[in-house]
């Protein structure tokens, strides 16, 4: 089957839950929006993924992409869908009007390319880093760059990429060797190569805008001396630049989207901001681009989480234990979605898709506040919580997906493992997501130590009490919920302390202690979802499989990341 997207379902948490629409209007870009015109854009949406996008999944997969003489080509149906995707306006959703968008709320956009990568990741690659690379010419591109490359950035008429790994350089940004000579007309001569380069070469667009990070001459060792050039495809007389893709990797999965090894001979640029500060506008592009892993990841579990659910409705195996299920008929055999062990297995992964979506979903409403509020103190309150939640989700809701597909292919039992049900696809496609992006690793050590440490859990504390503020506001008091805060609290302050007297320790403990703020987190989105949610199995059986089977990891990690602690606090005699 392919995948549906259900509007219902985000409308409910944009809607009932959030509250989203009265708080967009108070932001002047969008006073004029309403519920109306949010379900317009998401039924819309949801349709074109539907019919268009989801249906070329396996093909993508199969038939993969082709590299001839230096040229690649996409899989039978992709160039279609994606010239449906340009020509729609969907990729300009949240572009300002001026640069030729639509000026809607981020977070329309967010379910929009939770949708499609749902639906077909492989094609979902080649867009995927177009709002980041608007968003860093944007704010750091001269005029005249944003003159000539951001209306065709905003559209999609020309597509982007994210230049950053070298073959010795992996996530160690410091080792950079590609250099950028400066020219007497202010452009620059960049020579290097970089590798894993996502839609690097492909037949989608006349032009590929590269944003390569490099090294001037006489640039500081490291990654204080990093700068950030524009390499396009074609140049602006319409010749070939120095671009050359000399191959494509042979992955485990996005067979649909080629990964490149990219070669520049002398090509042509120019600097986008300042010499040597090339991180800064890069992380622009960077910290948008996580958020929309999350997403990514959000929305591959929903993929697999509609097989296995299908595939259980319909699969008779063995009576199940308990009274008769209603289902059953004069077959020897129950629906095995009747099977206790199936249904935790459903269940759990529909907790944290719909948990995982909320957070995701007021993350980017923060995205909007902190570009738009006219209160300067709620813009940098909003910066705040966007630094702190995105590496958390792009973690969780990654290493879910994939091990969450893991569990839907179980569902499936040795059909799982074959390729007809299409099930194995999803788990080799969601893989990746842990490590592109930042590896997991590094998100929470971005979250312990860039962001907890240098504020001594500060920063988290602010975040956690502003979290229990909105439940109070919203009449959702949670003592169990405030409780977890509390300890979250506590055990920032803690690490931070720790650090002090062992700084190994803070990277020993990083991903424990994100995954218990992972896990508050998604306790605070129940604890909302299931005050506003009607009585239906729909949203109980979820509420109950969170209660049951992913709550009980909070006592665990935290534990975990508390005896480390008092072994530095208070280490044994």
């Amino acid at each position: 089957m392919n995948y549906q997207p259900h509007a219902d379902d985000q409308r409910f948490l944009l809607e009932a839950v959030l509250g989203a629409t009265p708080r967009l209007r108070e932001l002047r870009p969008f006073a004029e929006f309403d519920d109306a015109l949010q379900a317009q854009v998401l039924e819309e949406a949801g349709k074109f993924v539907a019919e268009a996008i989801a249906p070329l999944n396996r093909t993508g997969d199969e038939t993969g992409c082709r590299f001839e003489d230096g040229e690649v080509h996409v899989p039978p149906g992709f160039r279609e869908a994606y010239a449906g995707l340009v020509e729609g306006g969907w990729l300009a959703l949240s572009a300002a009007p001026e640069d030729g968008g639509q000026g809607l709320p981020a977070v329309l956009e967010a379910i929009l390319f939770e949708w499609l990568s749902a639906a077909n990741h492989g094609l979902t690659m080649a867009p995927g880093l177009l709002h980041g690379a608007y968003e860093c010419l944007r704010h750091h591109g001269s005029e005249a760059l944003k003159a000539r490359y951001l209306p065709k950035i905003a559209s999609g008429e020309w597509l982007a990429t994210m230049c950053l790994t070298e073959a010795h350089a992996g996530s160690d940004l410091g080792q950079v060797r590609t250099r950028a000579v400066p020219q007497p007309d202010g452009s620059f001569r960049v020579s290097g190569g970089k590798i894993f380069i996502s839609g690097g070469e492909h037949d989608l667009t006349p032009n590929i805008v590269h944003l390569v990070l490099c090294r001037l001459p006489d640039a500081p060792a490291g990654p204080k001396g990093l700068s950030l050039v524009l390499v396009p495809k074609q140049l602006p007389d319409g010749l070939r630049n120095a671009v050359h893709c000399e191959r494509i990797e042979e992955k485990m999965g996005l067979h649909g989207s080629p990964t490149c090894v990219m070669r520049f001979d002398d090509a042509t640029g120019w600097l986008v901001g300042e010499a040597n500060r090339g991180l800064a506008a890069m992380f622009v592009m960077m910290n948008a681009a996580r958020l929309h892993v999350a997403l990514q990841g959000i929305g591959l579990l929903d993929a697999a989480w509609q097989k296995a659910d299908a595939y259980a409705r319909e699969r008779r195996q063995m009576r199940a234990p308990g009274p008769a299920p209603a289902s059953r008929g004069p077959e020897a055999a129950d629906l095995i979605a009747e099977h206790p062990a199936v249904r935790r297995m459903l269940e759990t992964q529909r907790a944290w898709v719909d948990g995982a979506r909320l957070l995701a979903y007021r993350t980017a409403l923060q995205l909007d506040i902190a570009r738009h509020d006219a209160d300067p103190a709620r813009r940098e309150r909003a910066e705040r919580a966007c630094a702190l939640v995105t590496p958390v989700l792009k973690a969780a809701c990654t290493q879910q997906s994939f091990e969450g597909a893991s569990a839907c292919l179980q569902v499936f039992g040795g059909h799982g493992y074959v390729r007809e049900w299409g099930i194995e696809q999803v788990l080799r496609d969601a893989r990746v997501t842990m490590i592109y992006e930042g590896t997991n690793e590094i998100q929470a050590i971005d979250l312990v130590v860039r962001k907890l440490l240098p504020d001594g859990g500060a920063g988290m504390a602010s975040l956690l009490i502003e979290l229990r503020d909105e439940l109070d506001a919203a009449r959702e008091f949670d003592a169990e919920v405030q409780r977890r805060f509390a300890q979250l609290r506590y055990v920032g302050t803690t690490v931070a302390l720790a650090a002090q007297r062992d700084p190994a320790l803070a990277y020993e403990v990083a991903d424990d202690y994100l995954r218990v703020v992972a896990i508050a987190l998604l306790a605070w989105a129940w604890a909302r979802i299931g005050h506003a949610a009607p009585q239906t199995s729909r949203w109980t059986a979820p509420a109950e499989a969170f209660r049951r089977f992913v709550l009980p990891e909070f006592e665990m990690r935290l534990g975990m990341v508390k005896r480390a602690c008092e072994a530095v606090i208070s280490p044994a005699t």
